[in-house]
């Protein structure tokens, strides 16, 4: 049995950093391409932003150094915590939560933008949870507000089918740590089981760290008709190439 999201994520979050070379580099440049995206649609701001998968703040802490008023939470009460920190560290105010996206905590229409990012919302494995979550994420933007999630390139992958993502590797103190994944595919082609590997330096030897979860690759068409169901209108897709950001980002309004 695949483990609960949050079981993968509390494991993972003392750890999450180790995904990216250097992780500081990388939360500036996806402030600089999500930040664009707000700007380009609500203007320069400041603007209410919630970051409803917020995990250890990698978008989250970025977007508030950029000004503007961001509110994190997350499935994983160890990564809320651990992003409320590393935003302290660095002086920049993030106040976090542990919530489930399905059922957010926050009154009605008091975020100009909720985002959702890194391929966080396949995570929901049925229509009836993506629906809910997206109603939520509706029901606490302002009028038309913007929803700003970004996922994988599914329709590319769903043809293709791989049975691994390609290494990453990050230096640290103690040594490389290799980080990969080997994907498990369903029998219905469109979910997976995702097994999350980190090889640690161990003195002379590697300690092996494995995490288990599981995702819906939504097509780009699949997520769109979801989005307008969810209350949404003007959905539109970015590509890597054109943002800067390392994933096709979904914007839309509510309607």
């Amino acid at each position: 049995m695949v483990p609960s999201v949050r079981d993968f994520y509390d494991g993972l979050a003392a750890d999450y950093h180790l995904i990216f070379p250097d992780w500081d580099a990388s939360m500036a440049r996806q402030a600089a391409a999500l930040g664009g995206v707000v700007r380009a649609r609500l203007g320069a701001g400041p603007h209410r932003v919630l970051d409803c998968s917020c995990g250890i703040g990698t978008q989250a802490i970025g977007l508030a150094g950029l000004g503007h008023r961001v509110v994190g939470s997350d499935l994983s009460p160890a990564a809320a915590a651990r992003a409320a920190a590393e935003s302290a560290a660095r002086g920049v105010g993030l106040p976090t939560t542990a919530a489930d996206m399905r059922a957010l905590p926050f009154r009605p229409s008091v975020f100009d933008v909720v985002v959702c990012a890194d391929n966080s919302l396949p995570h929901l494995l049925t229509a009836d949870d993506l629906r809910t979550a997206l109603t939520g994420m509706r029901r606490v933007l302002r009028e038309d507000g913007l929803l700003l999630l970004s996922v994988r390139d599914y329709d590319a992958l769903r043809a293709a089918r791989p049975a691994s993502a390609p290494p990453q590797v990050a230096t640290t103190a103690q040594g490389r740590v290799v980080t990969f994944q080997l994907w498990h595919w369903h029998e219905d082609g469109e979910r997976y089981d995702l097994e999350h590997f980190q090889l640690v330096p161990d003195g002379d030897d590697w300690a092996v760290r494995i995490r288990r979860t599981a995702y819906w690759a939504l097509t780009r068409s699949q997520l769109t008709d979801a989005v307008l169901d969810a209350g949404f209108a003007d959905v539109s897709w970015h590509e890597p190439e054109e943002r800067g950001f390392y994933q096709p980002v979904v914007t839309a309004r509510a309607a």
